[in-house]
């Protein structure tokens, strides 16, 4: 009988301290997360920031070859390279200005 007095209590005061220390705060966690959030998007504009001028870059060296050998679509070819680059540096200012 009395082994089973402390099995029941055992039982009792586990179910009463378990909990407690499993519990964690929910708001803290949330700020937790979302500064962890916050500081990766400095680092992944500038990453945006950086794609787009290596992509400018290789736009500016395909229009000016296009140019060079005399192809009609030129116009065409340089419109899609600076709407990638303007779009690249667009959305990035706004993920920023969204989230921040």
């Amino acid at each position: 009988m009395e082994k089973q007095r402390k099995k029941v209590l055992l039982i009792i005061v586990l179910s009463l301290t378990v909990p407690g220390a499993f519990a964690q705060d929910g708001a803290a966690g949330i700020n937790e997360a979302t500064q962890m959030v916050t500081s990766y998007f400095q680092p992944a504009t500038q990453l945006i920031y950086a794609i787009g001028a290596v992509v400018g870059l290789i736009g500016g060296v395909k229009v000016y070859n296009k140019f060079s050998s005399g192809d009609p679509d030129t116009s065409k070819t340089a419109a899609s390279w600076f709407g990638a680059c303007i779009f690249l540096i667009v959305s990035a200012t706004i993920l920023q200005a969204f989230f921040l």
